[in-house]
């Protein structure tokens, strides 16, 4: 009988296999996995995963398992529908703690704490500027190329960044469509 494996449980394997300092190429892949959806949660584990895992292949200094054990307990409590719910997308959340989780920044921390809401500001400001409706795979990316260009300014760790063009808008029947930045068309 096959061993079933939580989304959360297939997103770390990965992450422990994964080579690539690319956040954008990792979450393809993530994308990819059967147990991912057009729209939900899981894009809140993912983000984050993504950039701790390319974060640490481009340099980063960080213990990686323990990193993304504390990413998935922190990011899979917010729940889906954040973003219309309650006024702050999951993914833009996700880049946020990413910066928590390597900042080693707690609700006491001065400096870690000030980087972790900046960043998360600066992911949501991206992801608002297009407006709904809800796309959970535009906002990841948009997210990750908010947190690439913020660690490499704050961190001093440059991770790659793959050119995106959407292969999911035939899917999601809210698209967006030309407005949106990674848009190549239905059909």
């Amino acid at each position: 009988m096959a061993e079933l494996v939580s989304m959360e449980q297939a997103v770390k394997r990965m992450c422990l296999e994964e080579t690539s300092g690319d956040p954008i190429q990792i979450l393809r892949k993530m994308m990819a996995l059967p147990s991912c959806h057009m729209h939900g949660p899981e894009h809140h584990v993912m983000v984050g995963c993504a950039l701790l895992t390319a974060y640490k292949n481009a340099g980063g200094d960080l213990d990686l398992p323990a990193a993304l054990d504390t990413m998935i307990q922190r990011a899979g409590s917010v729940p889906g529908g954040f973003c219309g719910n309650w006024g702050a997308c999951g993914a833009g959340i996700s880049t946020g703690t990413f910066i928590a989780v390597i900042s080693g920044s707690s609700p006491l921390s001065e400096e870690g704490f000030r980087l972790a809401q900046k960043m998360t500001v600066k992911s949501l400001d991206r992801i608002s500027d297009l407006g709904g409706p809800r796309c959970c795979k535009r906002d990841s990316y948009l997210a990750i190329l908010s947190a690439v260009e913020y660690v490499k300014e704050h961190f001093g760790v440059e991770m790659e960044s793959s050119d995106i063009v959407c292969i999911h808008s035939a899917q999601n029947e809210q698209c967006i469509g030309v407005r949106c930045p990674f848009f190549a068309g239905k059909g």
